[in-house]
């Protein structure tokens, strides 16, 4: 899927002047020519739009919109809705064939908004807001008077609710991000991940990754500074950084190659997978395995958040949907446990089980259905209640230092084939990257079935 593009390439517009829709280059994605389109967006506009999604598709060519207004006239006919269908059947056609992204650079708001979150990334600039009901209206149909206009779907917000990728003050810098992402991605789904050189050296230790991570599994720490000692030059670009915090998503290089991360954050809900990051690991997944980009899994997790409120509001759905975007991940695939492994969150999280292709993990990592405290707690609670005070405390440590040894231990793992490697963690950096480099011919062949059903 390709197409030789003149510089600029424009899309018939509905009216003279209403929003700008070209084929062409757009500043912040060098030299790479895009389809984009700008303006405040009515629905006059929705048939240029989707025309000039439509022609993205077809030439093969990533998608770029700057919104700086969008909605529908209360005084707007059925055709004005038919329009706006007409951009989010273009816009779920796009979807996995090229990839999309909307800037939001102004007040989006209706029925036309459910439409910015069918793109791949949503960029939102301080003056964008985001929202499906007008504060008047939801005061009028809730009862409540303390709806705040001005923070309704403002970018602060949706950084939290997980409908903005990025924040940025200007278009120019969301632009800018947008543009860093893209380079990360092929111009379709048709074509390879891009290549950098290297100039970072691929054996180079990683002993500042090797120093962060506590040797006590209870410290916290920031894993971020693990992956910048891991990719190269320190350059990650991290989507979705306020929602689902106890999990890390972005893409970088590794040895020139792009690679799409996930990685626990212990220092938020000591790295346990709650609702939202499950649903924000499973999205990130999917869109790497759509677009060719290898996976790296950074695994320190103590397992799934507990609790009424997440029982309640679904993670067993919830959490499948991460189950479900690994297990059926066809690209490169590669995992670390840096410290703690346990339980449901070890399986979702990339294990040897859900189809990984490399399986690594440092020599201090404990890979087991629950840590040693918890295990003897169950296992030995009769026996521990009938000791003498004095005694119990002494016997306690001595069973979980039994079961660590023979439970916990990264090379039992190994043993049994659900790790492929127990590596110094030193030469994290370089086994990644040869990892990676001898996974760049897989193929896997697509099933045959019409569509999965993947727990929404």
């Amino acid at each position: 899927m390709s197409l030789v593009v003149t510089p600029r390439l424009p899309i018939a517009a509905g009216r003279p002047g209403s929003v700008e829709a070209e084929i062409g280059q757009l500043p912040g994605f060098d030299d790479r020519p895009v389809a984009w389109f700008r303006g405040s967006i009515t629905a006059q506009d929705t048939a240029s739009v989707a025309r000039l999604i439509h022609a993205g598709v077809e030439a093969g060519l990533p998608i770029v919109g700057v919104v700086e207004r969008m909605g529908l006239d209360a005084r707007a006919g059925l055709s004005a809705l038919a329009g706006w269908g007409e951009v989010a059947r273009e816009l779920a056609a796009a979807s996995g064939v090229v990839p999309t992204a909307l800037v939001v650079d102004g007040p989006c708001l209706g029925g036309p908004a459910i439409a910015v979150g069918l793109v791949d990334i949503v960029a939102m600039t301080r003056q964008g807001a985001l929202f499906v009901n007008r504060a008047e209206s939801s005061a009028r149909m809730t009862g409540t008077t303390d709806v705040d206009p001005e923070r309704l779907g403002d970018a602060w917000h949706h950084s939290h609710s997980g409908v903005a990728d990025v924040i940025a003050d200007e278009v120019d810098e969301a632009l800018a991000t947008v543009g860093d992402i893209f380079s990360l991605l092929p111009t379709n789904s048709l074509s390879l991940t891009p290549n950098a050189a290297i100039t970072d050296p691929v054996d180079r230790p990683s002993d500042r990754a090797a120093a962060v991570v506590p040797s006590t599994a209870r410290a916290s720490y920031d894993v971020r500074d693990v992956i910048g000692d891991l990719v190269d030059d320190g350059w990650f670009v991290e989507l979705r950084a306020r929602f689902g915090s106890s999990l890390v998503v972005g893409l970088a290089r590794i040895g020139g190659q792009a690679v799409g991360i996930v990685a626990n954050q212990p220092n938020q809900l000591a790295g346990a997978l709650d609702i939202d990051s499950s649903i924000k690991g499973a999205r990130f997944v999917r869109w790497c395995d759509a677009f060719n980009v290898p996976l790296l899994t950074l695994v320190d997790t103590p397992g799934f958040r507990p609790g009424r409120d997440q029982e309640w509001r679904g993670i067993v759905r919830h959490g499948a949907k991460l189950a479900f975007a690994y297990a059926e991940a066809t690209v490169p695939r590669v995992s670390v446990v840096l410290r703690k492994a346990y339980g449901g969150a070890y399986i979702v999280m990339d294990s040897k089980g859900m189809g990984n292709d490399c399986a690594l993990a440092w020599p201090s990592a404990e890979i087991a259905v629950m840590g040693a405290a918890g295990a003897v707690e169950i296992v030995h609670r009769k026996t521990l209640l009938a000791m003498a005070d004095e005694h119990r405390d002494a016997r306690r440590i001595e069973l979980e230092e039994e079961y660590a040894a023979e439970h916990l231990s990264p090379r039992v793992a190994a043993e049994r084939g659900f790790i492929d490697a127990v590596i110094d963690p030193a030469t994290t950096r370089q086994t990644i990257a040869e990892a990676l480099s001898a996974l760049t011919t897989k193929r896997e062949r697509p099933s045959n079935r019409r569509h999965d059903n993947v727990p929404l």
